[in-house]
């Protein structure tokens, strides 16, 4: 059996903490002797959550019971830790056999040094912070989740459950976890690299209606010729007035922000429809099934098959 512990302090996202704890339970129910789920707290105490939930833990920290896996949630109270925290857990998390983060969790285990030398991930608004303050953190701002190791760090909040239903497969088999993503209502198919958002909130909204309207069009006619020069004349600008503006305005440069639609749209096909490759491909604006095959490779580290077939729900009907 391996013992879960989650700490608990004052300001703690109630999310990052029972998003996953459903998760482990849900697999404990699912296959007895699978996990113990424990919580702790400094001294015991309750803890209230960033939105006023109070959490009571099971145990203090010092009586928590060894940990299989070492899990850190996030939230407010991440700011301004408990010094005392940090340094239990710069003491214990060394000894955990798997150290685990969800959202602002990583900047706890960054204080205690246990992400040096690690590439890690936290919730997009905290990635520059992560950064800045702990240089010897290899911060990658983009996917739900990075695992290194046996250290896994997660990004905003409903991305713990991705991770620890990646876990309980792991741990288990890919049929428990997704008999507990079914029971929560939610997906098996978010994979670690699976960007924190979608193109259209990663990229920054233009200032100008003309480059907004582009922006629009580029989403829903991914299948269109999306160049430089047709985007051009759709703003009514220059092709290299065009390309300046649009990447001052959204952080990207138009064929950077097409090919992350074209991706995205590619994606969402394969996961929700039946549709063959090569339809899919000239969907999404590929022309031809291996120009998308090379896509996926180089972005998302598996080919569109392969990517269908670990992240497309079992049932669709």
């Amino acid at each position: 059996m391996r013992t879960v512990l989650i700490v608990l302090f004052d300001g703690v996202q109630s999310l990052d903490v029972t998003g996953p704890l459903e998760v482990f339970a849900g697999a404990e129910a699912y296959r007895a002797g699978s996990y113990r789920v424990r919580t702790a707290s400094l001294d015991g105490a309750p803890v209230r959550c960033s939105s006023g939930l109070v959490l009571v833990p099971d145990h203090t920290l010092a009586e928590a019971p060894a940990p299989h896996t070492l899990l850190v949630p996030g939230g407010r109270g991440t700011r301004r830790p408990d010094t005392r925290l940090v340094d239990w857990l710069r003491a214990h998390g060394p000894g955990a056999e798997r150290l685990l983060s969800v959202c602002t969790g990583a900047i706890l285990l960054a204080a205690a040094g246990l992400l040096d030398g690690r590439r890690a991930t936290t919730h997009w608004a905290y990635c520059e912070q992560l950064a800045r303050d702990h240089p010897a953190v290899e911060v990658d701002p983009d996917p739900i989740y990075v695992r290194d190791g046996h250290v896994a760090t997660s990004a905003g909040v409903t991305s713990g459950i991705d991770l620890a239903l990646a876990l309980v497969e792991d741990d288990l088999d890919r049929a428990a976890a997704l008999t507990i993503a079914r029971h929560l209502v939610v997906f098996l198919r978010r994979p670690g690299n699976q960007a924190q958002f979608s193109v259209q909130l990663a990229a920054q909204t233009a200032r100008r209606e003309p480059l907004r309207e582009v922006q629009q069009w580029i989403s829903e006619h991914p299948g269109a010729d999306l160049s430089v020069e047709s985007l051009a004349a759709r703003a009514r600008l220059s092709p290299r007035h065009f390309a300046r503006a649009f990447q001052s305005e959204t952080g990207m440069t138009p064929g950077r922000y097409v090919e992350r639609v074209r991706l995205e749209h590619a994606r969402r096909l394969l996961e929700d429809t039946p549709d063959g490759v090569e339809g899919i491909s000239r969907a999404s604006g590929y022309g031809t099934p291996e120009a998308m095959r090379r896509a996926f490779v180089k972005t998302l580290g598996s080919a569109p098959a392969e990517y269908r077939r670990r992240f497309r729900p079992a049932s669709t009907g």
